[in-house]
């Protein structure tokens, strides 16, 4: 018989069965049964002993932590990059077609340690999780069930472990479409195990081959997959160990086209409703800020997995429709980069904690107006550009910080943190670090200096170095045109020698530009 978890994930069919509500934030509304799938309704009932129940559209609420698509993505990614202490050297996110309805499938492979029956059945678990550790991402056991939900109704889950020297395959199906039109109350998640002895794949039955038989015929109903061979031939591309994702019935939006979007980009996976507007005000600027990893993230997968985590990879990679994703770490992208040190009041049982802010001014300054602090937790990016100050001025424009925060604990989702004291005081810091450094650095992008005499030793160091024609920075000209946070920079031009010559003169004095 299926497997009833006290909490699971499930996703739709693919053979011709989908949900009346393709839209994920409508999906959760009542759906009417077809009459001839009733029958399940009786075939699978779970026995008479008593026990709590988890209706299956719980997992449909509880996917709805996810508001953003890629967040989803990001969490199945971090599954493999666990596995990494378990040899994992890639994870492949690509497009696949359903072959009983030629709707596409999002599918996520990776070369992991693979789950053995008992970690596949953990996995497909609510709120089981063994990856509670200094370095592992994920520590709820909820990611991947509301992860995948988010993505689509339903998701099939293909893995191969050794273990002991025992070679088992499992295949588990989370089909929120198979729940909730066969009228189910309870999550059921039919699961099938096979063992491969002396080079043959052989069933591996832990109840009665009636179960198991019962449970074979449900996802094939209910899955993309016609037959026990076709169900095999998924391992067929898997090393000794793996794990492979293949999540079907996408949702869509409410025009009715799918969230995700393959066809712009051969080598990228969109985000369709995500606003591709930049809201510059020239076409410099546009070009600009289009380009830029700030922008890029919000609709381009490619880009978000770029800076998803904050060390390079040594032996692992990130393969996206075919192609590595080549990651970008942001302090490395910054010029007249600083480093200041911040030590967080913790515990007063705990270890002194030492973090490190790098911060420093985005390469398009000041044309590109983008700022914000990207703030990562146990090597994964959390909030990318965060706006701690926001202001009307221009205070703070074009500063761009990066830090690692493991002193703090990120929301379920991993798109925010918990509002702790803890995290406020870093707030407040962060603010305090961003307009330190805007008074003793902002001149060196082109803005004047307030300070009477910082303004007066920048004049005459601009008239040592022979005016602006040392270096002239066009787009600081260009930018000046624009009006708006620009207009006060400084006249047409930026001038390096001056500036550098301003601050070798300055020693280390701090006046301020606000």
């Amino acid at each position: 018989m299926p497997a009833v978890m006290s909490g699971g994930t499930a996703g739709v069919d693919g053979g011709g069965r989908s949900l009346d509500c393709r839209s994920f934030w409508k999906a959760g509304a009542s759906e009417t049964p077809s009459a001839p799938i009733r029958e399940f309704h009786d075939a699978l009932e779970t026995g008479d002993f008593d026990r709590a129940r988890v209706h299956p559209k719980f997992l449909h609420t509880n996917a709805t932590s996810h508001k953003w698509a890629f967040g989803a993505i990001s969490e199945l990614l971090d599954n493999a990059v666990d596995e990494i202490c378990n040899g994992a050297t890639f994870i492949k996110v690509d497009k696949s077609t359903n072959t009983k309805d030629n709707s596409p499938m999002l599918v996520f492979q990776d070369d992991g340690g693979g789950m053995d029956p008992e970690g596949v059945r953990q996995c497909m678990s609510l709120g089981f999780s063994t990856k509670k550790s200094k370095t592992t991402i994920g520590q709820y056991g909820n990611g991947f069930k509301t992860s995948t939900m988010r993505l689509g109704a339903d998701a099939i889950v293909f893995t191969r472990a050794i273990r002991e020297n025992n070679v088992t395959l499992s295949i588990g199906l989370l089909s929120y479409t198979f729940l909730r039109r066969t009228m189910k109350d309870d999550i059921v998640v039919p699961m099938l195990d096979f063992v491969v002895q002396d080079g043959q794949i052989a069933p591996l039955v832990y109840g009665s081959q009636g179960d198991w038989d019962s449970s074979l015929k449900i996802i094939l109903d209910w899955s993309p997959f016609s037959s026990k061979e076709e169900l095999l031939q998924q391992f067929e591309d898997m090393d000794s160990h793996g794990t492979k994702v293949l999540i079907y019935n996408l949702w869509m939006n409410d025009d009715g086209l799918l969230e995700l979007d393959f066809d712009d980009d051969d080598e990228d996976i969109l985000l369709r409703d995500q606003g591709q507007n930049s809201g510059a005000s020239t076409k410099v600027q546009k070009e600009i800020i289009q380009q830029h990893i700030s922008h890029r993230l919000r609709f381009s997968l490619r880009a978000y997995s770029s800076i998803l985590y904050l060390k390079k990879f040594e032996n692992f990679q990130i393969i996206l429709r075919g192609k590595p994703v080549e990651q970008i770490n942001i302090a490395n992208e910054l010029k007249f980069k600083k480093v200041v040190t911040y030590k967080p009041q913790v515990a007063y049982d705990s270890q002194v904690v030492s973090v490190r802010v790098d911060i420093g001014f985005a390469k398009e300054a000041p044309v590109l107006g983008i700022f914000g602090i990207n703030v990562y937790h146990k090597n994964r990016l959390i909030m990318p550009f965060w706006k701690v100050l926001q202001e009307a001025s221009s205070r703070g424009r074009s500063v761009i910080g990066v830090l690692e925060a493991n002193f703090i604990e990120p929301a379920h989702d991993k798109q925010d943190f918990e509002r702790t004291p803890l995290f406020i005081r870093l707030e407040t810091k962060l603010k305090q670090i961003i307009v330190d450094y805007w008074k003793e650095k902002c001149h060196l992008i082109g803005y004047q200096p307030i300070d009477p005499k910082l303004r007066s030793q920048y004049k005459a160091a601009l008239k040592d170095s022979g005016g602006p024609g040392v270096k002239i920075r066009h787009e600081a000209s260009t930018a000046q045109k624009t009006g708006g946070h620009l207009s006060n920079l400084l006249p047409q031009t930026y001038d390096d020698e001056a500036a550098f010559r301003l601050t070798a003169n300055r020693a280390g004095n701090s006046n301020s530009c606000m």
